[in-house]
């Protein structure tokens, strides 16, 4: 019980120091930003390219919201398509802005059981969106790493070796997973009250292709934001390591983490001012822009729930 205590401490100050990190390399960055380059870069921004940005956030929402249909099809549950994708695109927005165990999870269960779903189908469908977003991650980020499409400076201790390193074990898991959906004569393990059944190889495929598109539509609408100097496998590669970065740090939409992993992986590849617009144009059309419509949504499926428990004898 102890030695649980102080994991959860130990994970808790690690935490807490990475954000202290995060917030001195903003605040040394902000000092010294032209703030005025910033303004100009973002007012450059045409209204063609702001409309092609939204519409790639979202199509990023409608991939995500994808994983719910995979997970209908791995349940087996029979709401219709209709309610399902309400639902999921509400529920990725808010996990995306306020944590997983808001959007991911409370307001899922919230959502799913008044349409009539038990609390263990919910939890497939979270347990199957998660597999499917990071074994799309593993697939992309371990081919992105291992192939050295992203050069980490020199005074980062991880070193080029040590992100392929890693790249070569996410392209082992992404592979190991499919051997095991595709190969297993055992489907289901239970573990305490958790039991975890495999999908088929169809299904896992589903989830790799869908949760490696999503990645690449994010890594795009950043790519749109950015000046044309840079190539797309390096903004690719700069937003998987800024992602993982953010899960492990624990900061809701990786709050500061994203920008400060950019900001440190590509200061001598392009200014400031350009870099600084492209991210808060990221963070408008891909986090609160999406919030806002989710909040509407949210609203309009709250109050077709009380309608419908009103008509209810």
């Amino acid at each position: 019980m102890a030695g649980r205590v102080w994991q959860i401490r130990g994970r808790q100050w690690l935490t807490l120091g990475f954000i202290l990190l995060v917030c001195t390399l903003l605040l040394l960055m902000a000092r010294h930003l032209d703030w005025s380059q910033v303004q100009r870069s973002i007012e450059g921004y045409g209204s063609q390219t702001l409309l092609l940005g939204l519409a790639l956030a979202l199509l990023s929402y409608a991939l995500v919201s994808g994983y719910d249909l995979i997970a209908r099809r791995y349940t087996g549950h029979s709401l219709p398509i209709r309610h399902v994708l309400p639902v999921a695109f509400v529920c990725y927005a808010f996990n995306l802005n306020f944590t997983t165990w808001v959007g991911g999870i409370a307001l899922r269960l919230r959502l799913y059981k008044r349409l009539g779903l038990t609390t263990g189908t919910v939890t497939q469908i979270i347990t199957l969106g998660i597999v499917t977003n990071w074994i799309g991650y593993a697939a992309l980020a371990g081919l992105v790493f291992s192939m050295r499409l992203v050069k980490l400076p020199d005074s980062w201790s991880l070193g080029m070796l040590g992100l392929q390193l890693i790249g070569l074990a996410l392209v082992a898991i992404a592979v190991g997973y499919l051997l095991a959906c595709g190969l297993a004569k055992r489907r289901t393990w239970a573990w305490r009250r958790y039991e975890i059944t495999l999908p088929s190889l169809r299904l896992a495929l589903f989830q790799m292709g869908l949760g490696t598109s999503n990645w690449v539509v994010m890594a795009s609408l950043m790519f749109l934001l950015l000046p044309a100097s840079l190539s797309y496998p390096t903004v690719l590669g700069v937003l998987l390591i800024s992602c993982l970065a953010g899960v492990i740090a624990h900061i809701p939409a990786g709050l500061g983490v994203l920008e400060a992993v950019f900001l440190a992986l590509l200061h001598d590849h392009i200014e400031q001012g350009p870099l600084v617009a492209a991210l808060l144009g990221y963070r408008t059309l891909y986090y609160l822009t999406p919030l806002l419509l989710a909040v509407i949504s949210y609203l309009i499926l709250e109050k077709r729930a009380k309608s419908m428990r009103q008509s209810t004898p």
